[in-house]
C-alpha cells in the first residue's frame, strides 16, 4: 500500500504524464480514430494454447502432422506447449489490459470441445477452460471476439474425408451449435472460419499444410465449397436459433491482399482482376455480393481452362439456385485480414510458369512484391500501407460497404525489444485505415496480429509476430512488451498515431523523455516531503 505522502507522489507523476501525452497530441494531426472505432490483438487455439492432450482433448490434423512427420516444419517444432496459454491465459488477459485494447480475438480448438469430432460427445473441461477464460476477459472489460474453427480439424473427420466430405457441413453446425449454446450468453462477436483461401490452398491444393494434399486445381474448389456452405450452416443456425435471445453478430475471416496491375495494360488489368476474382472473390462474392454465387469471371476461367484441358465440365463445382440463396447474406460482417499488396502481370512469360490444372493456372496471372518497400523477416511480407486503403475502398465500392474488423494485420520480425519493422508497419497500415474511415468505409475495428508471439505453423517457431516476446526457452513462457507493444497502447490510449513518439522497451516506460522527466520530479517531491 502506498502511505499518504507515496499516494501525493504517484498522483503528480500520474498527472504530469497526462500531460505530457496530452502535449504530444496538440502537435498531431487532427485525424483521430472515433471513439466507438475498437482496437484489439488476436491469436489462435493452436498457435498459442498448447496443453495439447490435456483434460481430454483429442487430436487435430496438426498434432496429428507435427508427431508422425516433424521434419515437415521448418525447425521441426511442435505446438505441444507453444506459449502454454492453457495455463497462462490470466497472463494473457493481463497484457491485453496493459496494451488498452477493447477487444481479444481468439479461436476454439475444435478438438477441445469435441474429442471425436463429433457432437455425440462433449468434454465439459474444454467448455470449462473456455467458460474461464471469457469470464476474465469480461471482467476485465475486454469483449471476447472468438473464431469457431482455425485450421484444426479434429484428425478423426480428417481420416472420414475431411473438408471432402459433404457431411462437414453439418459437423461443423453441430460444433457451432455446442458454442453457440454453451458461450453465446457473453460472446457476442463470432468469426466462423479463418481464412479459407489459405486453407484450402496449402492443405488441398500444394500439399504444405495437413492433410498435406496436392489438389489445387480440384480439391482446392472443393475444400472452399464446402466452406462456403458450412460457413452458412453456422450462419442459419445462429440466426434461427440464438439470434432473438442473444443479440450477437456471426461473421466470416476472409485474408486478401490488395492488387495493381503491373501495368496500363489490358493484359494485365485483366489479369489483375482475374486474379482477385479467385484470391478473394472466390469466397467474398457468394455471401456479400447482391447476386451471390461465385464471380461471372472466376467462373469463365476455370471452364474456360477445363474445356481446354479435356474435361466435360468446370472442375469448379457450381451451386444450385437454393445453396445459392443459402449463402448469399450468410454473415454480419467481414473479419479481413490483410498482410501486403502485390503487383500482378499477365504476359507470354506466365505460360508454362503453373500446374496444371491449378487455380494458378485458371486465373493465368503472376504476382510480385515492390522490392522497392521495406522488407521484413517473412519474405513474403513487405510494407506498403496505402495497398489496405485501396483494398477497403474497393470492399465498400464493389460490396455495398458491409461492416468490417481488420481482424489480422501485423508483420514479422527476428527475436528481440526493438522492433522498429513492427512499429513501422503498425504506423502505416493504421495511417490506411484513417484513410478509409475518411473515405466512408464501414470499418468497426482493428486486430493487431499477433498479442505474442506463437506457433507459425508450418514455419514452427522461426518467425515472431507477437507485440509480446515469448521466451520458448522459460518453461514459464515469460512474455515481454516490445517496442511496438508501447506504440499500440499509445495509438490506442490517444485514438492518434504519433511518429514522433519513440519508447525504450527496455526501460519498460512509455516515453523515455515523459519517464526521465517523472524520475527527476520523484526525486525533488521526495526531498520536499522529507
Amino acid at each position: 500500500m502506498f502511505s499518504t505522502n507515496g499516494r501525493f507522489v504517484f498522483y503528480i507523476c500520474w498527472l504530469l504524464t497526462i500531460s505530457a501525452a496530452n502535449t504530444r497530441i496538440k502537435t498531431l494531426p487532427t485525424k483521430q480514430f472515433p471513439r466507438e472505432f475498437s482496437f484489439g490483438a488476436a491469436t489462435a487455439a493452436y498457435q498459442i494454447e498448447g496443453a495439447w492432450d490435456v483434460d481430454g482433448k483429442g487430436p487435430s490434423i496438426w498434432d496429428y502432422l507435427v508427431h508422425t512427420d516433424p521434419g515437415h516444419i521448418t525447425d521441426k517444432s511442435n505446438g505441444d506447449i507453444a506459449d502454454n496459454s492453457y495455463y497462462n491465459y490470466k497472463r494473457d488477459i493481463e497484457m491485453l489490459r496493459e496494451l488498452g485494447v477493447s477487444h481479444y480475438r481468439f479461436s476454439i480448438s475444435w478438438t477441445r470441445i469435441l474429442p471425436f469430432g463429433r457432437a455425440n460427445y462433449v468434454n465439459q473441461r474444454g467448455i470449462d477452460y473456455y467458460n474461464k477464460l471469457i469470464d476474465e476477459l469480461i471482467a476485465n472489460d475486454i469483449v471476447p471476439f472468438t473464431t469457431i474453427y482455425h485450421w484444426d480439424l479434429p484428425q478423426i473427420l480428417q481420416e472420414h474425408g475431411g473438408w471432402m466430405n459433404e457431411k462437414i457441413v453439418d459437423w461443423f453446425g453441430d460444433y457451432a451449435r455446442i458454442l453457440f449454446q454453451n458461450f453465446g450468453d457473453r460472446v457476442k462477436l463470432w468469426t466462423t472460419i479463418n481464412e479459407p483461401f489459405v486453407h484450402c490452398y496449402f492443405s488441398y491444393g500444394y500439399g504444405v499444410h495437413p492433410p498435406r494434399i496436392r489438389s489445387p486445381g480440384v480439391q482446392f474448389y472443393e475444400c472452399g465449397r464446402q466452406i462456403l456452405l458450412a460457413n452458412a450452416r453456422a450462419y442459419h443456425i445462429y440466426n434461427d436459433e440464438f439470434r432473438s435471445t442473444q443479440g450477437g453478430k456471426v461473421g466470416i475471416g476472409l485474408n486478401s491482399e490488395h492488387v495493381f496491375p503491373a501495368s496500363d495494360s489490358k493484359d494485365d488489368i485483366e489479369g489483375a482482376k482475374d486474379y482477385l476474382a479467385i484470391h478473394f472473390g472466390q469466397y467474398m462474392h457468394p455471401i456479400f455480393s447482391k447476386s451471390g454465387n461465385y464471380p461471372q469471371r472466376m467462373i469463365h476461367r476455370v471452364q474456360a481452362a477445363s474445356t481446354a484441358q479435356g474435361h466435360n465440365s468446370s472442375r469448379l463445382r457450381g451451386f444450385n439456385r437454393e445453396q445459392i440463396t443459402y449463402i448469399k447474406g450468410s454473415a454480419d460482417f467481414l473479419g479481413l485480414n490483410h498482410y501486403y499488396t502485390k503487383y500482378v502481370y499477365r504476359n507470354s512469360s506466365v505460360i508454362g510458369v503453373f500446374e496444371v490444372p491449378s487455380m494458378d493456372d485458371d486465373a493465368f496471372a503472376d504476382s510480385y512484391l515492390d522490392q522497392s518497400w521495406p522488407s521484413s523477416h517473412a519474405p513474403w511480407i513487405r510494407e506498403y500501407g496505402p495497398g489496405l486503403h485501396h483494398l477497403l475502398v474497393h470492399i465498400k465500392d464493389t460490396y455495398g460497404n458491409p461492416l468490417v474488423y481488420i481482424t489480422e494485420n501485423g508483420v514479422s520480425t527476428t527475436a528481440g525489444l526493438n522492433d522498429h519493422t513492427r512499429v513501422s508497419y503498425y504506423r502505416s497500415y493504421l495511417s490506411a485505415v484513417l484513410e478509409a474511415l475518411a473515405e466512408g468505409c464501414n470499418v468497426q475495428g482493428y486486430f493487431a496480429w499477433s498479442l505474442m508471439d506463437n506457433y507459425e505453423w508450418s514455419h514452427g517457431y522461426t518467425h515472431r509476430f507477437g507485440l509480446y516476446e515469448v521466451d520458448w526457452e522459460d518453461p514459464e513462457r515469460t512474455r515481454t512488451p516490445r517496442k511496438s507493444a508501447f506504440v499500440y497502447r499509445e495509438i490506442i490510449r490517444s485514438r492518434t498515431i504519433d511518429y514522433n513518439y519513440n519508447p525504450d522497451p527496455y526501460a519498460g516506460s512509455t516515453s523515455t523523455i515523459t519517464s526521465s522527466l517523472l524520475v527527476l520530479v520523484i526525486v525533488v517531491l521526495a526531498g520536499l516531503i522529507s
